[in-house]
């Protein structure tokens, strides 16, 4: 009786999206991605903002999202959507020799975001569309990075300097995505606005633009381009933003811990929460807030430093074990990417997971001295052997 009760209800919800999609053209990508939302958070028994895991060069790939998974149990939802690392849109078509690694989507395909970066239309048109025939939850476009080595060629956050184009680009990509379409972008170029104009007015006016085109998700970075991160995240900006929009708005930037992920999760200020670097250095951060939010916990303060498993323990029976996560951290790596990617991938991550450790930059020294995966990993058990005192 319960299921017929859900189907029920779930088709009359989704009978109402469709009137009101016929009725309101303009609202009905708003209202589908919503319920989509809903969808994914009741089936998995919690109805906070969804969580994401950001796209991060070199570090958001398979092995760390099966990372992730690890921590994810039975009532565990974790992590709602992995955004892999930014791939190269030209290199995709081209059909590169690493380009089958970047579009992994194991171990969760259903919350794959694939992220493609570049400064042709056509290019980013077409890796959308063949991205898009994989098993995925959508495509997101990069007009967020400010490497200059991106930004120089006209790509990531350079596409935040002409309305216009950025939303021609878009509705030609648009038009080969049957998926959802999403952005990424920070607050502006960094760079003088057209006579001067207000930062957030600009702002608003290139997104209204992304989503006449077909964009159905924008995450913001408020940043500049030129911040990097030199500046503390403006989220007032997020919800600002989202309060101007019919689409759903997700917010990215300074997540520390669990208890600041479910801070923003919980605040009502974005649909969706990302977090990025938090994430690589606590893997268990997803699993960690989820548990948080269902002991009714709320946004308590974690621990800090060496305190991070005791913190964990005290507030979600959670006991981490440093050594072992980054050892297996490099079975995984060893198992799901080519041997190429094996040292520089091992190096990146563990630059920030070793910030779990009383002698942390120690211990990255010692990786960074390393010339294969095999001596990463004596060093890094080699540590714990000789003790932190």
């Amino acid at each position: 009786m319960l299921g017929i009760s859900l189907f029920a209800v779930m088709g009359t919800l989704l009978f109402y999206i469709y009137f009101m999609a016929k009725s309101y053209p303009r609202q009905e990508l708003s209202a589908v991605f919503a319920l989509s939302f809903f969808v994914y958070n009741f089936d998995n028994d919690t109805m906070s903002a969804p969580y994401m895991l950001a796209p991060m060069a070199e570090l958001s790939h398979r092995p760390l999202r099966e990372l992730i998974e690890t921590f994810s149990g039975p009532g565990l939802s974790g992590c709602s959507e992995y955004f892999t690392e930014m791939i190269s849109a030209g290199a995709f078509i081209a059909g590169g020799p690493f380009e089958s690694w970047y579009a992994d989507n194991g171990p969760c395909p259903r919350k794959i975001v694939y992220q493609i970066v570049g400064s042709d239309p056509s290019h980013l048109a077409r890796a959308a569309s063949l991205l898009d025939q994989n098993e995925c939850l959508g495509i997101d476009i990069n007009m967020g990075c400010s490497a200059p080595a991106i930004a120089r060629t006209g790509a990531g956050v350079r596409w935040m300097a002409d309305i216009g184009k950025a939303g021609e680009m878009i509705a030609l990509a648009r038009k080969g995505v049957k998926r959802r379409l999403s952005v990424k972008l920070r607050l502006s170029t960094g760079y003088a606005l057209p006579e001067g104009e207000d930062e957030f007015v600009y702002l608003v006016r290139f997104c209204r633009r992304l989503e006449e085109a077909g964009v159905e998700l924008i995450t913001l970075h408020p940043r500049t381009g030129r911040e990097k991160f030199h500046r503390t995240a403006r989220w007032d900006y997020v919800s600002a933003l989202r309060k101007e929009l019919r689409i759903p708005v997700a917010g990215n930037g300074d997540i520390a811990d669990a208890a600041g992920f479910l801070a923003r999760a919980s605040s009502g200020v974005c649909d969706a929460v990302m977090v990025g670097r938090a994430a690589v250095k606590q893997p268990w951060i997803f699993a960690q807030a989820r548990q948080m939010e269902a002991a009714g916990l709320g946004a308590a303060p974690l621990g800090t430093g060496e305190s991070v498993a005791q913190s964990g323990e005290v507030f979600t029976k959670m006991n981490i074990n440093i050594e072992e996560t980054g050892l297996l951290f490099l079975d995984l790596l060893a198992k799901y990417q080519p041997p190429e990617f094996h040292l520089s991938r091992a190096q990146r991550f563990f630059g920030y997971f070793c910030d779990n450790l009383k002698w942390g930059n120690y211990v990255k020294t010692l990786l960074n001295r390393e010339t294969e995966l095999s001596g990463i990993g004596r060093a890094w058990s080699g540590y714990f052997r000789e003790g932190e005192e």
